[in-house]
């Protein structure tokens, strides 16, 4: 059941300098949902944030945020960015022994659970999960920075999973990361993804342009 096109800004791409500021300006601008990408250095060639930070951005905005876990190990993890304030939390199948044993510790917390697949992880992964899944959100760059051109043979990947999707009628988020900008926007919603995570395109330009880089973005569809 594909859903509405909602935009995820990743936070990854605001100034960090003025987070909370930047957290309340795209709330203002018409997000659906706040992206928060935490990478540890060690998953993922980078470090961003942990939970403490998404404690403080919390009273900022009511929007859902939508967190996005690149860390390994993951499960000791999930409580403490559950307790921060965190809305849905996805986890990838390489950052733990038992996938299903980490979305049943995020249903444990009471938030909904999603499923990240890297550009090299087959779709079929999800096919025993998808009763407990929220989201399912396909990477269409490799994890670990921002900035990167989009891989089109994710798209493929996109249309398989809306069929997997489709298949259970439960309305769980397809969602698509990395390189999701005006042009590339429009391929993914037409593969069938319903939440657009965009950093650069949303943050381009400035404060005075976050609402009109959104509402392109949802025009995509």
């Amino acid at each position: 059941m594909k859903q509405r096109v909602r935009i995820a800004p990743s936070i990854l791409s605001s100034d960090f300098a003025q987070l909370g500021e930047e957290v309340r300006r795209i709330d203002a601008a018409g997000a659906d949902y706040i992206h928060v990408d935490v990478m540890d250095g060690h998953f993922v060639p980078n470090i961003t944030i942990g939970p403490g930070v998404v404690k403080a951005l919390r009273p900022h905005t009511k929007k859902t945020f939508d967190v996005h876990l690149m860390i390994s190990p993951v499960d000791p993890y999930i409580q403490d960015f559950s307790d921060s304030g965190a809305d849905i939390i996805s986890a990838h199948p390489e950052a733990g022994a038992h996938l299903h044993r980490t979305i049943q510790e995020i249903k444990r917390c009471g938030k909904k659970a999603g499923v990240v697949l890297n550009p090299a992880t087959p779709p079929d992964v999800v096919d025993h999960l998808m009763g407990d899944l929220d989201l399912i959100l396909v990477m269409s760059v490799n994890p670990g920075f921002g900035g990167q051109k989009f891989i089109k043979s994710q798209l493929d990947k996109l249309r398989i999973l809306r069929a997997k999707i489709d298949s259970t009628g439960r309305p769980i988020d397809l969602e698509v990361d990395g390189g999701i900008n005006f042009e590339t926007a429009p391929l993914a919603i037409e593969a069938g993804a319903d939440v657009l995570v965009a950093g650069t395109a949303t943050f381009t330009g400035g404060p005075s342009q976050y609402a009109a880089n959104i509402q392109r973005l949802r025009g995509s569809a």
